[in-house]
C-alpha cells in the first residue's frame, strides 16, 4: 500500500473513530437490544392466548353435579377450573364482582342453560369462556344462553380504553424525566435541583391525570366512572413512572432511560392485560403484569369505570409504592451522587491571573 492511500485508510479510520465513539457504539448496541426485546416480549406474550385454568362457577342441580363437573374438569388442556355455588344469585354477584371469571347455571327443566360473564372485566376472557363452554354443552346436546352481566361501554371497543389510558400516563412519566434529565443533566447538580425536577413532575402529573380523564370521559365518551378517582389513578401513574426514571437517571446516566424503558414499555405493556386479559397469556407475564405500572393502571382504572371501585385496593398500593420509592430513590441519590466536573484537568491548568501589586503614593515633596 502507498504512503497516501495509508495516509486516505487512517484519515478514514480517524473519521469513524470521532463519528462513532465507543460509549456512541455501546448505546446504539443497548438500543438494538431493546429492539429485539421489545419484539420478543409483545410476540412472546401475545402470539397465542391460551386459557388454562380459570375459576368458573357452575350451579346445578343435585343429581348431575357430579357428571357435569366430570365434564369441565376434563376439557382437552384444562382450560376451566370449576366449582360448584348454591344458586343463581351467588353465581351473579360472583361473576359482578369479578371473584370468577364466568358461571354457568343449569337448568334441569330445559335444554337451555345460561352462561354469566362480565365482558367489562376483560372481552378476551368473556369471549374464551363462552366458546369453550358452548362446545361443550354442545357435545351433551345442550344450548347456551350468554348473559352480560357489566357490559363495555358503548364506545369502549374492545374494552381497550382503560389500557390505552395506562399506557399513555405511563408514556408520559418516563417521557417527561427523560426530558428533564437530558435538557440540564441526568445527574442534577444539587439535591434542591432534584426536588425542583420532582416538583414538576408532580405538576404535570396532576395535569394529565385531570386532561386525560376529562378527553376520555366527557370528550370521547369511551369511559364510565367516578372522575376524581380515575385523576388520582392517572396522577400516580405519571409520578410514579417519571420519579423511578429519574432515580435511573441519576444512579445509570442516559442507560437508566433505557431501563425504564425496558421495565414499562417492554414488559410493562403486553402484560397489562390490555388486548388479552392476563390470564390468557404466557406465566412469565402473567406473573409481572399487576406489578408493573402499566397492568396496575389498567385494573385501578378499569375498576373505577366498571365495578364500582372494587379491587383497586392493590393497583393502587402498587402505584403508590412505585411513586414513594420513585420519590425517596431520587433524593437520596442526587444527594449522594453529584455530577462529575467534565474539565478537571483543564481547570487545574488555568493560570491564575496575576495579582495587582498594590498602589504606593509618592512621598510629598519638602519646601
Amino acid at each position: 500500500m502507498s504512503e497516501s492511500a495509508r495516509e486516505r485508510s487512517g484519515g478514514v479510520l480517524a473519521d469513524i473513530k470521532d463519528a462513532v465513539t465507543v460509549r456512541s457504539a455501546l448505546l446504539v448496541i443497548a438500543v438494538l437490544g431493546l429492539g429485539v426485546g421489545f419484539i420478543l416480549s409483545y410476540v412472546g406474550a401475545l402470539h397465542q392466548p391460551d386459557a388454562k385454568d380459570l375459576p368458573f362457577d357452575v350451579v346445578a342441580p343435585a343429581e348431575i353435579q357430579g357428571p357435569v363437573l366430570i365434564g369441565f374438569n376434563t376439557l382437552p388442556g384444562q382450560p376451566l377450573s370449576p366449582r360448584l355455588v348454591a344458586d343463581a344469585r351467588t353465581a351473579r354477584a360472583r361473576v359482578a364482582d369479578r371473584s370468577t371469571m364466568g358461571a354457568l347455571v343449569v337448568d334441569a327443566n330445559s335444554t337451555t342453560d345460561t352462561l354469566y360473564v362480565a365482558s367489562a372485566a376483560g372481552p378476551s376472557i368473556s369471549t374464551t369462556i363462552s366458546r369453550i363452554v358452548v362446545a361443550a354443552e354442545g357435545r351433551r346436546q345442550r344450548s347456551v344462553r350468554v348473559v352480560d352481566l357489566v357490559p363495555v361501554a358503548t364506545h369502549d371497543s374492545g374494552g381497550l380504553s382503560s389500557f390505552y389510558m395506562a399506557i399513555g400516563w405511563t408514556v408520559a412519566g418516563y417521557l417527561i424525566a427523560s426530558i428533564l434529565g437530558i435538557s440540564s443533566g441526568s445527574r442534577p447538580a444539587t439535591p434542591t435541583r432534584a426536588v425542583i425536577r420532582l416538583i414538576v413532575l408532580a405538576l404535570c402529573a396532576f395535569t394529565a391525570g385531570i386532561v386525560g380523564t376529562w378527553l376520555v370521559q366527557h370528550i370521547l365518551g369511551a369511559l364510565p366512572g367516578a372522575f376524581w378517582p380515575t385523576v388520582a389513578v392517572g396522577t400516580l401513574l405519571v409520578f410514579g413512572a417519571g420519579a423511578v426514571t429519574i432515580a435511573l437517571q441519576i444512579a445509570f446516566g442516559v442507560i437508566g432511560i433505557g431501563i425504564a424503558v425496558l421495565l414499562f414499555v417492554i414488559l410493562g405493556n403486553p402484560s397489562a392485560g390490555g388486548a388479552y386479559a392476563r390470564a390468557l397469556i404466557p406465566q412469565f407475564w402473567r406473573a409481572i403484569g399487576a406489578f408493573l405500572p402499566p397492568g396496575a393502571g389498567t385494573d385501578a382504572t378499569r375498576s373505577i369505570a366498571y365495578f364500582g371501585g372494587q379491587h383497586t385496593a392493590q393497583p393502587l398500593l402498587i402505584l403508590g409504592g412505585y411513586a414513594l420509592v420513585g420519590l425517596v430513590a431520587a433524593l437520596l441519590l442526587a444527594a449522594f451522587l453529584r455530577p462529575k466536573d467534565p474539565h478537571p484537568d483543564k481547570r487545574a491548568a488555568e493560570p491564575t491571573p496575576p495579582v495587582a501589586p498594590p498602589s504606593v503614593s509618592p512621598p510629598p515633596s519638602v519646601g
